[in-house]
């Protein structure tokens, strides 16, 4: 047993415990912290194809803001795996701003994203808000996606420690990179190991994008700390004809994929249609990401050929 922490609360029952080692914290986020890890974590993902997130390979996760049909989660599942993305994103319980607004689909989108993972042979990428909830999601996702608005929900940090599924932990709207690795700390902390930052741009007070993308807290956190880092070029532009520059841009400074909001008819999108690329623009996306990628040593999945809707 470890227990890591102020050793001075520690006491001397604890620190003479037989089988009990007492490490005193030589920074506030030391299980997350590049001072006593030198090597970087590199998060697998389980699922058909092995997906490993912060290894030599770029890695994108993509899909639509939320699950609005089987038809439309499969279809987009299809045609991301077919362009290079590596596991499908997709909100079946979505945190709205507006209590009017299309709140997701909760259990049926679950059972969507399911369906979508076996045709596709995709693993799936999902949103868990309530604590009550992170067991029933856990048996349905591959990765479980902390919203920004969630990233201090401490009692959901707790309990995604507590489970061994990969966590993609969002930066907050306004918080400061050391408050998201104190986030991160606590997941870790739980007994979870497979973090993974994003960066998802902060609130400024520029309103040319809906989030300001900070390109300079990839490099901050790849000096700071061990874990894999994402960065999310869709809810940082707000824009569709924005996201493939924010996107080549957060992979040459250092960052180990994307996580972007695609959707087979954008225009019709229940939520955030206006930053979804649609197929072909996800396409061409990847495209330009290939030679961006192999500049800075990294390569990018190859596209799944699909065969009759099985990957």
């Amino acid at each position: 047993m470890r227990c890591v922490g102020d050793i001075r609360l520690a006491g001397p029952v604890v620190d003479a415990s037989p089988g009990v080692e007492v490490l005193e914290a030589s920074s506030p986020h030391p299980l997350v912290s590049r001072c006593a890890h030198q090597r970087r974590t590199v998060v697998h993902v389980p699922g058909v194809r092995s997906v490993a997130v912060g290894g030599t390979e770029l890695v994108v996760f993509a899909g639509p803001c939320s699950v609005e049909s089987r038809e439309q989660i499969v279809e987009t599942a299809l045609g991301v795996a077919r362009s290079g993305a590596v596991a499908l994103r997709g909100g079946a319980f979505k945190p709205r701003t507006s209590p009017y607004a299309f709140q997701g689909l909760g259990e049926e989108g679950l059972e969507y994203l399911a369906e979508a993972r076996r045709i596709s042979g995709l693993p799936i990428v999902t949103e868990v808000m309530d604590p009550r909830l992170v067991g029933r999601l856990a048996e349905s996702a591959d990765v479980l996606q902390i919203g920004a608005r969630n990233m201090q929900n401490y009692p959901l940090l707790d309990e995604v420690g507590r489970v061994q599924r990969p966590v993609l932990l969002k930066r907050g709207i306004s918080a400061t990179i050391e408050e998201l690795l104190l986030a991160a700390e606590r997941v870790v902390a739980r007994g979870n190991d497979g973090v993974i930052l994003c960066e998802r741009g902060i609130r400024t007070y520029e309103t040319a994008t809906r989030n300001t993308l900070d390109v300079s807290a990839i490099a901050v956190l790849k000096d700071r700390s061990h874990l894999p880092v994402l960065i999310d070029p869709s809810h940082a532009a707000g824009r569709r004809e924005l996201v493939p520059a924010l996107a080549l841009a957060g992979v040459a400074a250092g960052a180990d994929g994307l996580i972007v909001e695609v959707h087979a008819r954008p225009c019709q999108a229940l939520t955030d249609g206006a930053q979804a690329l649609s197929l072909p623009e996800f396409s061409a996306m990847m495209e330009r990401l290939r030679p961006v990628g192999r500049a800075v040593g990294r390569s990018l999945a190859a596209p799944t050929r699909v065969l009759g809707g099985v990957a």
